[in-house]
């Protein structure tokens, strides 16, 4: 089954007068449907076709939005003053669209107050909670423990 390159049906033929008809008409035989009964093919210009593909995928990329991944670290035991400069860049991240993993280390006896960094990283994310939601709350992983905040879309 043979489409001109206007969209119009030309029918049922074989390979060779199809390669014929394209050939006269300085088009290229393309399949489009090899598994279909009959197989369908196209006549089309097929550099233009593959250049009009290229753009289509450019178009595609350029619409599309990174979304990183940002890391702050924190300590069970943190200061005021570092906890609020640690909240001001998590915050600078967080507007610019980025995704943001908030993460304490124990180390040796802090292990015993791991309650005191669930606080503290509950509190960084009730800071946030203007601009980001919680995607993962607070997990203890060994001597780690993660959480992860997420920018609150813009309603447009």
């Amino acid at each position: 089954m043979i489409i001109a390159e206007d969209g119009e049906k030309l029918g049922v033929m074989s390979k060779n007068e199809a390669i014929d008809l394209a050939y006269e008409r300085d088009l290229d035989v393309f399949v489009v449907a090899p598994s279909a009964k009959p197989p369908v093919a196209k006549f089309m210009d097929y550099n233009r076709h593959k250049y009009e593909q290229q753009r289509k995928q450019r178009e595609a990329r350029k619409n599309q939005k990174v979304v990183s991944l940002k890391e702050i670290r924190l300590s069970p035991k943190i200061d005021i003053h570092d906890f609020e400069t640690k909240l001001r860049n998590g915050r600078k991240f967080l507007e610019k669209g980025d995704k943001l993993k908030v993460s304490i280390r124990f180390r040796g006896r802090e292990m015993a107050y791991t309650n005191k960094g669930r606080e503290v990283m509950l509190n960084f994310a009730e800071k946030c909670a203007d601009i980001a939601t919680i995607e993962s709350y607070p997990k203890q992983d060994g001597r780690n423990m993660y959480m992860r905040l997420a920018p609150i879309k813009d309603k447009k």
